[in-house]
């Protein structure tokens, strides 16, 4: 039996990107492609979201956002990152204020690689998301 008992709610942020993976993000919530029809629901309040999905790398003014994001949703929590950018830095890793991906900020559960991501990935990623989300609500309750 699911131990997921609502539909989760993502959260999006967007580091700093070239806006590439954001548009796959958009376009896998159009009904083209209907993330929702896993019960997904976007939310804009990291209070309520159970999975956060960044895109983009992690700069010097952006990781003390990402900090705090991450900070603020309930556990247990998916962290995604989206794109190449977000996993490693991508093309900008050697800019000058770029500190990598979004692992060198938070911990990461999953990465999607992609240069844009596909929005059939990106859906793949969040199926999987569910599946270590219901594994870590697992681990808590065995916990207690």
């Amino acid at each position: 039996m699911s131990l997921i008992k609502k539909s989760p709610w993502i959260i999006h942020y967007d580091g700093s990107s070239c806006n590439g993976c954001d548009i796959e993000v958009l376009a896998a919530l159009t009904p083209r492609f209907d993330v929702e029809r896993f019960g997904i629901i976007n939310t804009g309040n990291p209070k309520h979201a159970d999975i956060l999905l960044i895109t983009g790398s992690i700069n010097e003014q952006n990781k003390d956002v990402v900090k705090n994001i991450y900070e603020q949703m309930p556990s247990p929590k998916v962290v995604m990152a989206i794109g190449i950018c977000a996993t490693s830095g991508g093309i900008f890793r050697d800019c000058y204020n770029v500190n990598g991906g979004v692992d060198n900020v938070i911990p990461v559960d999953l990465y999607v690689p992609g240069c844009s991501v596909r929005p059939e990935a990106l859906i793949d990623g969040v199926v999987k998301a569910l599946g270590i989300l219901e594994s870590k609500l697992n681990m808590r309750n065995e916990k207690v």
